[in-house]
């Protein structure tokens, strides 16, 4: 995985590394027995599916995550923690170019995020609270937050950063079709072409008709069941009505109002510009620094890692997980990590957070290179 065709550095919350990609632990999404399709190549399937266009969707989505996170004293039950963790089903609609939505469905609640383009919002039935942010005019689709969270749930887009990334770092293979969401599809292979990373592979299930994956699946180097799994348990690609993408706020809802400001031409006073990077792979959290601080990418490929500056994770939660957290020292400085049968977090003394689905080895040489 190397460079990327357009910014796709914030994937929320899945999976976050959305990203993006919340879900149940080891509850696989079913699939039927596999179809009878014409063959076609690894590059045959790779181009349809750069080529795919559907102008809208909607269906039902069941995700996995089992990224093997301990639980954080303090964080239990907080929402950013719990939408990239656990069991989760969800509705989604897309149309082109900026409508999104998607409602998660948890035990006797929902949380709702969804974007007409000119207006996003998020809901939580549970603590009876909205936000309303009020998008500028001509503000890129990609800075609508509403319209990521809605891509978090969507696995053509999950998968679309892995694709998007394709270079000889990867191994592509077609192996085999399967029935997803009672549709025919092509499964395809990424598997990385080096031991510097915890992923094993991934594999996508492709529409065989739309060409756009209905499926995605992270599965851990040193084996065992996927770490990630995303896909439709029903769909359809009809366009959605622009009412499903509209939101009223329940009675008795206390709603805060936000505005994004214009976006200019130049960086702010005290700004840096912010250049194009690889996407964050789902399963890297994408969002622990503080408002203003944006996390940028260091390394190629697989081994790439997401590194954040002034991050305020909250040291006191923290405290009993990195007490018994091993301590690295190098020429970058000295700092504690944390590692999962997929991520591995290294928290140096200076105040950086260096996330990445690599051995802690390669936190070292990335913590190096880093910005302070």
């Amino acid at each position: 995985m190397g460079g990327t065709r357009s910014n796709r550095r914030w994937l929320a919350p899945v999976t976050a590394i959305a990203v993006v990609a919340g879900g149940a632990v080891l509850v696989p999404v079913v699939a039927d027995a596999s179809p009878d399709l014409p063959d076609i190549t690894a590059q045959q399937l790779l181009t349809n599916v750069q080529g795919a266009k559907v102008d809208g969707l909607s269906g039902v989505v069941r995700s996995s995550t089992d990224l093997g996170l301990p639980a954080i004293p303090g964080l239990v039950g907080s929402q950013a923690l719990d939408l990239i963790t656990g069991d989760h089903t969800a509705r989604i609609a897309l149309a082109a170019p900026d409508k999104a939505r998607a409602a998660v469905l948890d035990n006797m609640a929902e949380r709702v995020f969804t974007t007409d383009g000119k207006t996003a919002w998020a809901y939580d039935s549970r603590s009876r609270e909205a936000t309303k942010l009020t998008l500028p005019a001509g503000r890129a689709h990609d800075k609508d937050p509403g319209k990521e969270l809605g891509k978090a749930y969507d696995p053509t887009a999950v998968a679309k950063q892995f694709l998007d990334a394709v270079d000889p770092s990867t191994e592509v293979t077609v192996t085999g079709t399967e029935s997803v969401a009672g549709r025919d599809a092509y499964v395809l292979r990424l598997t990385p072409r080096t031991d510097q990373t915890t992923v094993g592979s991934v594999t996508l299930a492709v529409d065989a008709k739309e060409w756009v994956p209905l499926q995605v699946k992270v599965l851990p180097r040193a084996g065992g069941d996927p770490a990630v799994e995303l896909g439709f348990t029903e769909v359809s690609f009809e366009v959605p009505p622009a009412s499903t993408f509209t939101f009223t706020p329940p009675k008795g809802t206390k709603v805060n109002e936000e505005k994004l400001p214009a976006l200019t031409d130049k960086p702010g006073r005290g700004e840096k510009p912010h250049k194009s990077e690889k996407p964050v792979k789902p399963g890297v959290p994408d969002k622990l620094g503080k408002a203003g601080d944006r996390p940028t990418v260091v390394g190629e490929g697989w081994s790439s890692v997401v590194v954040l500056k002034g991050a305020s994770a909250d040291t006191a939660s923290l405290q009993p997980l990195l007490a018994n957290a091993r301590t690295l020292q190098g020429s970058w400085g000295s700092g504690k990590v944390l590692t999962t049968r997929m991520v591995s977090a290294l928290f140096t003394d200076d105040g950086r957070i260096i996330v990445g689905l690599v051995p802690p080895e390669v936190l070292e040489s990335a913590a190096a290179k880093a910005p302070r």
